[in-house]
């Protein structure tokens, strides 16, 4: 449980009528991922100038990255999940940081030969929408400009105390000692980031467009499922007696945290794009 895996997700490109000039690193290395601690996890995407450095990822959380999709969305083998890759890259004259999406993309279907395809699926999801006495939070202020930095850091640290995830642009996501706390999220990256710890997707149908500050405060019973719930989402196989305690919790405390912040997690189905792996190396070609 001390392994944690943070949703990864780098601006969109925008997209012509036509079709789009295929873009590509101008240099890429890929090499398996050292074997992490036993304390502590860190996994990240850093982006300074035109250096690209992505840390301990699993091949799930790239083909996510490339394909703009979230991890309930991708359909392949596990080894997808417990396979991490590190990789240096070099943006090309002119590349611009919003294409690293798009050249991670090619870098999968150059090293690692992938072939997907889209269908529609219907899922059982909890829409995240505004609770009938409208929303209790108000949207967070924008920092101050941050002087002598263009560096981007997209990154998470995982311990026995809890999760830190750094989303970007002041937007941070912890999880540990019993509550959730964000500070500038939008509510298309809490929905995101709730999925990791409750028993189906998580879909942002509020339509709201700020980003806020909160905090869920949660029993020790709901936060310890929460926990257990978290590594399964990351891959880890749990021994029974710990998947037993799922039994335990309720999960009161985390809809009654949600709905004091004016806001709902509701059961239902909807149906959403999946992403099929057809076929992926499971090693990539040589660097």
């Amino acid at each position: 449980m001390h392994r944690w895996v943070v949703f990864i997700a780098l601006a969109p490109a925008l997209f012509a009528q036509a079709a789009p000039k295929r873009v590509e690193f101008e240099v890429a290395s890929i090499k398996p991922s050292p074997p992490t601690g036993v304390q502590r996890v860190d996994i990240g995407v850093h982006i300074d100038g035109a250096q690209v450095r992505c840390t301990a990822l699993s091949l799930r959380e790239y083909i996510r990255m490339a394909y703009q999709v979230k991890d309930f969305q991708v359909q392949g083998p596990e080894w997808l999940t417990s396979d991490r890759f590190d990789i240096a890259a070099k943006l090309p004259e002119g590349g611009r940081r919003d294409q690293v999406r798009e050249m991670v993309q090619s870098l999968l279907e150059d090293r690692f030969h992938i072939k997907v395809h889209h269908e529609q699926k219907e899922f059982p999801v909890y829409a995240l929408i505004v609770g009938k006495g409208g929303l209790k939070i108000k949207e967070t202020a924008p920092p101050p400009p941050a002087a002598g930095t263009t560096a981007v850091n997209v990154a998470a640290s995982g311990a026995q105390q809890g999760v830190v995830i750094n989303l970007g642009d002041g937007a941070v996501f912890s999880f540990g000692d019993d509550k959730i706390q964000g500070t500038r999220l939008t509510m298309t990256n809490t929905a995101d980031l709730l999925a990791r710890f409750v028993d189906r997707p998580v879909v942002d149908l509020t339509d709201l467009k700020g980003r806020y500050d909160f905090t869920l405060p949660l029993s020790p019973e709901d936060y310890r499922a929460m926990r257990i719930r978290s590594a399964i989402s990351a891959g880890i196989t749990l021994p029974p007696q710990a998947l037993r305690l799922l039994d335990e919790s309720s999960g009161d405390s985390l809809y009654a945290a949600i709905d004091k912040l004016g806001l709902k997690l509701e059961a239902r189905k909807q149906p959403l794009d999946v992403l099929v792996v057809d076929h992926m190396d499971r090693t990539p070609s040589e660097n």
